[in-house]
């Protein structure tokens, strides 16, 4: 028997190649604090899926030109001095909530909406593990050939302009790179869980790396941890998997933080 045709393998390799592209882009996100920014084009990724499913196009070529829309036109209002807060929760739920009204309403198409907005990680398939891959593929690509300009950049747009490196242009492959993941993480963890892949594991490794590389190389091991973890935990309790999944990296995240705290009180 070929070994992807056992679900659990196939699930497996889909969470560890979302975790793993997740977690240095989550990275920028806490550096930056952009967790709005991620949120606001994971909500956007409902509407990604009604478009993609009234047009008969594949989901990810639907989630993917909705998120990158959400997120260039998010970064674009955030140059402008807007409210951000308050602007950012307007476009994102009215974004989702239009996402799910259009959905609800397509003729003739038969639908398990839960599965996209907190993922159906035990479905996946071959054709899925290849957009999960590529997709990831794509992502680690882009970070590892922007990674000092994107340092650079995170640091202080001051400071990039001096080393002749253009802010904006980092931002947008920042855009680019969440758009992706969204995309291919939608199958996994469902949009309305995607940030917290992006974030969590960033945010438990920061407590324990001395260097930017560090941190990221750190959240990957964590967040492929959450992955497999949170699997094997749904697995043998029968729980809702992309929820049970970000359930482990919290409590990750819980314990990171406390033995952060006792590190520090020691020193």
């Amino acid at each position: 028997m070929n070994w992807l045709d056992d679900f659990m393998v196939r699930a497996a390799l889909a969470g560890l190649g979302v975790a793993l592209a997740a977690a240095p882009l989550g990275c920028f996100v806490v550096w930056r604090r952009m967790a709005y920014f991620g949120d606001a084009t994971a909500h956007a990724a409902i509407l990604g899926v009604a478009l993609a499913l009234g047009f008969n196009l594949s989901i990810f070529v639907g989630v993917l030109a909705v998120a990158l829309t959400m997120a260039v036109v998010v970064s674009g209002l955030s140059d402008r001095g807007h409210a951000m807060d308050t602007l950012l929760g307007v476009m994102a739920h009215s974004a989702l909530a239009i996402g799910l009204v259009a959905v609800s309403v397509l003729g003739g198409v038969r639908i398990d909406l839960m599965s996209y907005l907190f993922g159906d990680i035990l479905a996946v398939g071959r054709g899925d593990l290849v957009v999960i891959w590529g997709g990831a593929g794509l992502v680690l690509a882009l970070l590892w050939w922007r990674w000092s300009a994107l340092l650079t950049a995170t640091l202080g747009s001051d400071l990039a302009y001096a080393a002749g490196i253009d802010p904006k242009r980092e931002q947008m492959v920042l855009t680019v790179a969440l758009a992706l993941v969204i995309a291919v993480a939608i199958k996994v963890v469902g949009a309305l869980l995607i940030s917290s892949l992006l974030i969590i594991p960033a945010a438990a490794a920061r407590h324990f790396a001395a260097t930017p590389e560090r941190m990221a190389m750190l959240a990957m091991g964590i967040g492929g941890l959450s992955a497999l973890g949170g699997l094997a935990v749904a697995y043998r309790y029968d729980t809702p998997t992309g929820p049970t999944i970000v359930c482990v990296a919290a409590a990750i995240f819980a314990t990171s933080s406390v033995a952060g705290l006792l590190r520090g009180a020691r020193s």
